[in-house]
């Protein structure tokens, strides 16, 4: 018996890489790393406001370079977030002060096309330095953001001490796309500024992500 070889089929197919990636943080007002009756605990009640950071290490977006700049997205949303990915919800955007004029239309195009409806009502676009460091650390859980008004740091969960029920998992996903993060403790979260409506500021919750992002550019 003969065995036709196809190669163009047989032959492996090359995937395209990302155009951009970088450091990706997030903070929350719910547990994200919870069980299911401390989830159930929060529904209606909390966990409405939100901080999600990306910090581009190389790569094009929206026609733009945008290597070593960052932007924040501050949200409320109608909706406790751990029930839906991408709940609608109004924002403030923070825009590295670094950025020209193109390079901060990027960076919003970049913000909405990862954050969706989470980011549908933007009522401001502001500029400010920005600073968000992953610490190197055994479980990769370790962060600090500063952005204007805007302030999260992290910390690796316990396994544990940061167990309260004994039947916890990371419940949740990212609210953003194209995202691979750990959960972890975040032990400062806080915004401060105007635009929302409200300020908070929610420490020591096992409310954050902390990782990195990689897509295509627009």
């Amino acid at each position: 018996m003969h065995c036709l070889l196809l190669p163009a089929l047989l032959a492996p197919v090359a995937v395209p890489s990302p155009d951009i990636r970088g450091h990706y943080v997030e903070a929350r007002t719910c547990d994200v790393f919870t069980g299911s009756c401390f989830a159930n605990a929060d529904t209606g009640l909390t966990g409405k406001n939100a901080v999600l950071a990306w910090k581009v290490e190389s790569g094009c977006f929206g026609g733009s370079q945008l290597d070593g700049l960052g932007v924040v997205a501050v949200v409320a949303a109608r909706e406790t977030l751990g029930l839906k990915q991408s709940a609608p919800g109004k924002a403030i955007l923070i825009v590295d002060d670094r950025a020209t004029t193109a390079q901060r239309d990027a960076l919003v195009k970049l913000v909405k096309a990862q954050a969706g409806d989470l980011v549908a009502d933007v009522v401001a676009v502001r500029s400010a330095p920005i600073a968000l460091t992953i610490c190197p650390c055994e479980n990769d859980g370790c962060a600090t953001l500063t952005a204007g008004t805007a302030k999260v740091s992290t910390r690796c969960l316990d396994a544990d001490h940061d167990k309260a029920c004994g039947n916890e998992t990371t419940l949740y996903p990212p609210l953003a796309k194209n995202v691979r993060a750990k959960a972890a403790m975040a032990v400062e979260h806080c915004f401060r500024g105007e635009g929302l409506n409200e300020t908070w500021s929610d420490g020591h919750r096992r409310g954050a992500f902390v990782g990195g992002f990689s897509c295509y550019g627009k």
